[in-house]
């Protein structure tokens, strides 16, 4: 059988997505305090202004990743039960319902993840 992919080479990817993730919040922790006391207001919206770029940016990473995920393994599912199916006709029933049962839960993980990004752009 093919394989889909290389474990090792997925392996970095994520850990590359993941690092990029990690430095792209690091603003969010951002010292706002100007040294000398002057001009607190400009800093306070640029600090605001920076606050809010970043909870944008992990929210869209965030529900990509999720996404994505959940789109490789309902295909992924999919796959395996036609080809199931295809071997053992008489089983379509239970193969059909183990699968849509499969699909509901992966796509409660998506919908989890996005209220989890609803959450943090409206709330946090």
């Amino acid at each position: 059988m093919k394989k889909l992919f290389n474990k090792k080479a997925f392996a970095l990817v994520l850990c590359l997505v993941l690092a990029l993730t990690a430095m792209m919040t690091v603003t969010a922790f951002a010292d706002t305090e100007p040294a000398d006391g002057a001009a607190v207001s400009e800093t306070a919206e640029t600090a605001a202004d920076s606050v809010t770029g970043t909870k944008a940016m992990a929210s869209a990473i965030a529900i990509g990743i999720a996404a994505a995920a959940g789109a490789i393994g309902m295909g992924m599912a999919i796959a395996k039960s036609a080809e199931g199916i295809s071997r053992q006709p008489e089983a379509e029933g239970k193969i059909r319902t183990t699968m849509m049962l499969g699909l509901v839960f992966l796509e409660t993980v998506v919908i989890y993840a996005l209220l989890t990004v609803i959450l943090i752009i409206f709330v946090l």
